[in-house]
């Protein structure tokens, strides 16, 4: 078992890569109560087409899989993974994004026993074909909630009009109809290529002695069999440059009119120190323009163009980048042209070199907080863990981030390469 500290933020951190590949972090925070564990893999809803293990050709499963591969996983054999939980004091949950699905959970006794069992439910899979059907009207019946939640048809509207063919333009969930189509080979067949141990990772923070943990853990692993995990082949989707839809508005049973608007940003960095630091100087640049004392922002709220529902963040993911804002507002044309116009004068920016400073130290102050919150840390650490990047590392690399960076990624605002997305009280004309 490694173990290395890091002393700009006197955290340490204790690393073993198991027999069967599955790669453990544990940090000991000794002045803490609560454990927090995660356990991830690397599949998320974007992973529609791929080969199977032990299988030569690829093949195209439905839209949803690896949420509703996610909502399985917490059946066993007698029984379910959460109530096993809560006997031992514990609270559990699991989440599926575009590119990864997580399991974990949060307590403040048993922690060890806790760990055992994340480690049991999420390597077995138990699924009936009458537990799958039963499921389907669960899913469905959530799908059809996110259907009227206006915040999220805004997000995900605008990104959807982004691409021509990139899955990240479907829904996590799916689809009623591709939810149907699931069945149990097909779950097994994704369970079997995505959650082998080579493929996850294991992170624990908290109430731990990390000796005693990790010999339970490599124990564990030990007493199990895993097939020879080659890396897995996905799909490869051929995207086009452009955008697949400029704009669109919807009607929607609400109360205020929303606006948002994406921007596809292409060519993303294979090196992955490149790809770092694009994003870590979007995070930058995106405090230097929006944090509540900017002036663009001051202007935007006194204009009343935008409100406290004002969002605008950076995606970077394994093959696919974006750009996105959006605000509740009365005044819809206006703040449609104003996303517009900025997104125009991005390339003619001018970074002070004094605010980056200051930034720096900003987000360098956020992270360094970050690690007293066991979740927000096993959380951030398995976002990087699959993009080859250490998040311990993180403070030192904003520190060597230099000016430079923001001027490369002022290039990449193209107006052309926008998807507007308008959600408007229906009966209500916005020409």
């Amino acid at each position: 078992m490694d173990k290395i500290y890091y002393s700009d933020i006197k955290e340490t951190l204790y690393h073993e890569k198991m027999k069967n590949g599955l790669e453990v972090f544990l940090m000991p925070k000794d002045n803490f109560n609560k454990t927090y564990g995660l356990f991830t893999t690397d599949f998320g809803s974007i992973d529609r087409s791929f080969i199977p293990l032990g299988k030569e050709n690829m093949i195209t499963v439905p839209d949803g899989v690896a949420h509703f591969l996610e909502h399985k996983m917490f059946d066993l054999k007698n029984g379910d993974a959460s109530e096993e939980f809560a006997k031992l004091g514990a609270s559990s949950n699991a989440y599926t994004s575009n590119v990864r699905t997580s399991y974990l959970f949060s307590t403040t006794q048993n922690e060890n026993e806790c760990t055992e069992l994340l480690l049991d439910f999420v390597q077995e899979l138990n699924v009936t074909e009458e537990s799958v059907e039963k499921e389907k009207g669960i899913i469905i019946q959530e799908i059809g909630m996110y259907d009227d939640n206006p915040d999220w048809q805004s997000y995900f509207g605008a990104i959807k009009n982004l691409y021509h063919q990139h899955p990240v333009k479907i829904d996590i969930a799916g689809t009623a109809d591709t939810v149907r189509k699931i069945d149990k080979t097909i779950l097994y067949d994704c369970y079997r290529t995505f959650y082998q141990p080579s493929n996850m990772v294991l992170f624990i923070a908290g109430h731990i002695q990390p000796d005693k943990l990790m010999d339970i853990i490599r124990d564990n692993q030990d007493k199990k069999s895993f097939v020879s995990m080659p890396l897995v082949t996905r799909g490869d989707y051929q995207e086009d440059k452009s955008v697949f839809c400029r704009r669109e508005v919807k009607y929607m049973d609400v109360s205020a009119s929303k606006v948002s608007i994406a921007l596809k940003i292409n060519d993303i960095p294979s090196n992955i120190q490149d790809r770092l630091n694009r994003e870590l100087a979007f995070t930058i640049l995106l405090d230097m323009l929006f944090s509540k004392s900017s002036d663009i922002r001051e202007e935007w709220t006194l204009r009343e163009l935008i409100n406290d529902s004002f969002d605008v963040t950076f995606i970077q993911e394994r093959d696919y980048s974006l750009f996105f804002m959006s605000s509740d507002t009365e005044k819809t044309n206006e703040l449609e042209e104003v996303f517009h116009q900025f997104i125009k004068n991005m390339k003619d920016y001018s970074a002070d070199p004094v605010i980056f400073e200051r930034m720096k130290k900003k987000n360098i102050g956020m992270i360094i907080q970050a690690f007293n919150s066991p979740e927000t840390i096993a959380s951030l650490f398995s976002r990087y863990y699959f993009e080859g990047i250490n998040a311990f590392d993180l403070i030192s690399l904003i520190n060597n981030l230099d000016i430079k960076e923001i001027r490369k990624i002022s290039n990449l605002f193209d107006d052309d390469l926008t998807s507007t997305f308008l959600i408007i009280p229906e009966g209500k004309n916005i020409d």
